[in-house]
Formats: C-alpha cells, structure tokens, sequence
C-alpha cells in the first residue's frame, strides 16, 4: 500500500485550515516576510516546481473546491524522491524563519480527487459517513 506525505503547518489559519509547505513559504512572500534574497530563491524554487510538476487544479479545476471537495488537500507520494528533496529546501527556510511545521504520513489521505506519479489531492474521511465499521 503506498505511503502519502504532508508536510502542514502546526497552527490553523485564520480560515482553521493547516496550509501546507507551499503555502507558507509563499505566504511568507505575500507578507513581505522574507528578506530579499530568501525572496528571490522562493521565485527560482517556484518556477522550477511549476515546470517541473502540474499544479493539481490546472488538471482538476475543482480539486481544491471547498463545496464539491470540502477540505481537500494535497499529499505527496512518499516515492516522489526530488519532489520531497524539493519541499525540504522549503521546510528548511519555514525552520530558519520560525514557522512551526509538522509531517503527517498515511497510507489512506481520504477520497481523491486527483492522482499523478508524484501527488494526489485528497478530501479527508468525515466521520460518520467515511467511518469503516458497522
């Protein structure tokens, strides 16, 4: 059974979800957080993501939806070697800057909503509906 990743935030957002590595490293941008040349290495490291692996939504406009997928969230494939080297140089900088992350690993992310060799974007099992026993 494969292994999924995720590496979130320990504290919820204004919103009380957990925003994931990617998120907080460009949150930290967004709010001008960064020093210039943390900036700048966030940009190069986005851009060589972006080409080298397809943003979810672009395939599944709805993956991230909060009425037809409420919650959903990405995951890694523990097998996806450089994406999880990639996302380490970004907890790197969320360490170096003091935002609190943590690793979550499953084997059952909830329902996906969308798969490739590196990801899946997956809505959590709600209890009671997704609970497994009678």
């Amino acid at each position: 059974m494969p292994t999924f990743i995720r590496f979130q935030s320990i504290d919820p957002n204004r919103r009380g979800t957990f925003p994931g590595v990617f998120a907080l490293v460009n949150g930290l941008v967004q709010d001008g957080r960064l020093p210039p040349e943390d900036a700048a290495w966030v940009r190069r490291a986005n851009d060589r993501a972006n080409r080298a692996y397809v943003d979810p939504s672009t395939v599944v406009t709805s993956c991230y939806d909060p009425v037809a997928n409420p919650g959903a969230r990405s995951w890694f494939r523990a097998s996806a070697a450089e994406l999880l080297l990639l996302a380490g140089e970004y907890l790197d900088l969320l360490e170096r800057h003091g935002v609190g992350w943590v690793e979550l690993r499953t084997s059952t992310p909830g329902r996906l909503v969308y798969e490739d060799d590196v990801q899946v974007v997956a809505v959590p099992h709600a209890y009671p509906d997704d609970w497994p026993f009678a």
